[in-house]
């Protein structure tokens, strides 16, 4: 299968302040592939670096097989590119926008900026400053779609969006993968890599850690649990398989676990319980519990 994009030993230092540190990964033709890890984990940089907004400090990015920075203009040209902030000039519709963006891809792109922003429910009529985030954001979508690209990438792209919006925008760019668009997609949101990805690569402090294939990390599903208990005497969790992270405040117990529900459930079930929340936990939460023990990286 044809690599779309291809790392290898990319580093970023901002002075001495690290960016991203010899990651090594590469992207499929026709994949969706998720860029995961906590906020100031690196995907920014990287994205930023193959997109040359920025040069590397070591190391090389190649989309399409042609160098990231000395090839730039001729890659763009099929890269639609969606930043995690959009800025834009306040006083022009978005109609003027959208036609303007279009103007430098030498086709026709009002048929598909029209149905996008149905879709999206965008109105093109109004102007950029009566925007709410989530309808910038739109904005910024149709604008990274509008001229059908080969490569889409995508950064903390569903910022803003409202649930359902969120699903009609998966629906799209399944819709664009189904018609050969590669995806990258940057998410420091697990869940959201999970819906739509076939695998994904895991950053942290500026190193790839793991890359997986969704399946494998959907058999890794992590819970965060937190309850709420009566009496004086702390409830022993310590030994049910799959618990880490676990701490005891003022009658409020939180923990992480991996491993069977229904062994959780029934220890549960001895205990006092004033109230209970079971949620996906943070990411970081989640690296600890898989690779609190792993020191080399991929």
């Amino acid at each position: 299968m044809d690599k779309i994009i291809e790392v290898k030993h990319l580093s970023k230092y901002y002075g001495k302040s690290r960016g991203v540190i010899d990651l090594s990964f590469s992207v499929e033709k026709g994949e969706i592939f998720g860029f995961i890890g906590p906020n100031g984990a690196g995907k920014s940089t990287t994205i930023r670096t193959l997109l040359a907004l920025i040069r590397p400090t070591s190391g090389t990015a190649t989309i399409f097989g042609k160098d990231c920075i000395e090839q730039a203009p001729n890659i763009a040209e099929k890269v639609g590119y969606l930043p995690g902030e959009v800025y834009y000039y306040d006083k022009m519709r978005v109609r003027d926008l959208l036609h303007y963006s279009a103007s430098f891809y030498g086709k026709n792109c009002v048929p598909n900026i029209d149905r996008l922003c149905k879709r999206l429910d965008l109105d093109q009529d109004k102007r950029i400053e009566t925007l709410s985030l989530g309808n910038k954001k739109k904005v910024g979508i149709v604008q990274g779609l509008l001229h059908e690209p080969e490569l889409i990438i995508l950064d903390e792209p569903t910022t803003g969006l409202d649930p359902l919006m969120q699903q009609t925008f998966f629906d799209i760019l399944k819709e664009e993968n189904e018609k050969g668009a590669t995806v990258l997609f940057s998410s420091h949101i697990l869940s959201e890599v999970q819906k739509i990805c076939s695998r994904v690569a895991i950053i942290r402090e500026g190193r790839l850690v793991s890359i997986e294939d969704i399946s494998a990390l959907k058999q890794k599903q992590v819970l965060g649990v937190s309850f709420e208990y009566e009496g004086d005497e702390a409830p022993d969790l310590v030994e049910l398989k799959g618990v880490s992270e676990l701490t005891v405040d003022h009658n409020l117990c939180r923990l992480v676990f991996q491993g069977d529900v229904n062994e959780l459930v029934e220890s549960l079930t001895k205990i006092n319980l004033v109230s209970l929340h079971i949620e996906e936990p943070s990411l970081e939460s989640i690296f600890m519990h898989y690779y609190s023990t792993q020191k080399d990286h991929v």
